[in-house]
């Protein structure tokens, strides 16, 4: 643990490099996905614009079906091990892409099987990720260590995305699932040689018995907080406008732009890299003009560029595209570092999984809905203009930081007032409504 040294985060702790390692190989392989699968199902089995969007909501389904009753498992159960069994399952099941195909077993079903499947493999994951790396690092080491994971998971994009069109190319769609499930088998490697054991949980006396109780635990602290409230709703608007456009990015790309998935990976990596630069310069400009301030920089202001992309063009054209998208990239992950630690700081540590999980099934509850949307825009409309209708939500959907509490201070809070936090009588009632 930090013993109060600043910097060389990756040096001097082993776990933690252990842990990033793992989760920056698991993103890579699902970078490898974003853009395998799509094309898997346009170029190998002709999929149209809405079985695309179909595929992406199919991956994120699980966290609207599944969300909210996982954090509560989270927090009866030890993370590590979920962690591990879910890059296994993963392992597997993408593995098995390419081998159904050898056997001409692959459809559009088995696809939007897959995708249901590791993405409801991805909740228990992230859910439960999110609430072991607070266990691992001391808080002084929470914001440095958030911002190696968001921007080394920004790097893997990049990385993963310019991989699947590459692999696409040259050796064909299907294979690059081989590529994605070798990410996973690293992922699991690296989670099994972490040394740090967490205790064993205890159920107190004041915690409720029922998984339904457990649940409105996670739900009443967003209802009843404003801070909390006001990200979680934004989470939401934002995801329903970025899934929107990117559901159907590719098939735009391919399509109306008339790129080869060769080019379309090299122009998504293009655009990843915003991520990069929003975790490099977050915690920078936070700590000179104040965490609420730069939330409204990155949220908001970075975003506007998104309007860019429905007119790219090909040749010079696809600058555009890469303009827009590296802005938003930068924007988000930028703001995710900085909800992440605020999240970890603020939120008491026995809750923090049912947090976690309830703030993702508000926030990834939408993307389904997004790509849903995006698809079928795509598919009454021209994809141009479903385009333009789906990247102009992203700006907008900042609109309620800009009419929020955050709007009027410097910071974001570190510890919650009171009156916010749910008390021991009180995590038994049902909670606020939204």
């Amino acid at each position: 643990m930090s013993q109060g040294v600043r910097g060389g985060l990756l040096h001097r702790h082993r776990d933690f490099r252990l842990l990033w390692c793992g989760e920056t190989a698991g993103k890579f392989g699902a970078s490898v996905t974003g853009v395998a699968m799509p094309l898997v199902a346009v170029s190998t089995l002709d999929a149209g614009t809405f079985e695309v969007g179909l595929l992406s909501a199919a991956a994120w389904a699980p966290w609207v079906i599944i969300g909210l009753p996982v954090g509560a498992w989270v927090d009866r159960l030890r993370r590590r091990p979920i962690m591990l069994v879910s890059a296994a399952v993963s392992l597997l099941l993408f593995a098995g892409v390419p081998v159904a195909a050898w056997f001409g077993w692959l459809s559009i079903g088995l696809l939007l099987a897959v995708a249901l499947l590791t993405g409801t493999a991805a909740v228990f994951f992230q859910t439960a990720y999110s609430a072991y790396l607070p266990s691992v690092l001391e808080p002084a080491d929470q914001p440095e260590g958030n911002a190696k994971l968001h921007g080394s998971a920004s790097a893997a994009q990049i990385a993963g995305l310019g991989f699947g069109g590459l692999i696409a190319q040259l050796a064909g769609a299907v294979n690059g699932m081989f590529a994605n499930a070798a990410t996973f088998l690293v992922s699991l490697l690296c989670l099994a040689g972490i040394r740090h054991r967490e205790p064993r949980v205890t159920r107190t006396e004041h915690r409720p018995s029922s998984l339904v109780g457990e649940v409105r635990e996670g739900l009443r602290l967003i209802a009843v907080d404003p801070w909390l409230r006001t990200l979680t709703l934004f989470g939401a608007a934002s995801n329903l406008a970025l899934m929107g456009y990117q559901s159907i990015q590719v098939v735009f790309l391919v399509q109306s732009v008339g790129l080869t998935p060769g080019t379309v990976g090299a122009l998504i990596a293009a655009t990843s890299a915003g991520g990069v630069a929003g975790a490099f310069v977050a915690r920078r400009v936070a700590h000179r003009i104040g965490t609420a301030r730069a939330i409204l920089l990155f949220e908001l202001g970075l975003p506007m560029f998104a309007l860019l992309i429905p007119l790219t063009v090909g040749g010079a054209g696809t600058l555009l595209f890469v303009t827009g998208g590296f802005s938003v990239s930068a924007g988000v992950v930028a703001g995710n570092i900085i909800k992440a630690s605020f999240q970890q700081r603020y939120c008491p540590p026995d809750l923090l999984g049912r947090l976690t999980a309830s703030t993702a099934f508000l926030n990834y509850g939408t993307i389904p809905i997004g790509a849903l949307l995006g698809g079928a825009l795509g598919t009454v409309l021209d994809l141009r203009t479903a385009m333009t209708i789906t990247t102009a939500g992203v700006p907008l959907a900042a609109l309620i930081l800009l009419f929020s509490p955050i709007r009027r201070c410097r910071d974001l809070p570190t510890t919650p007032r009171p009156a916010d936090v749910p008390s021991v009588n009180e995590r038994s009632q049902t909670p606020a409504g939204f």
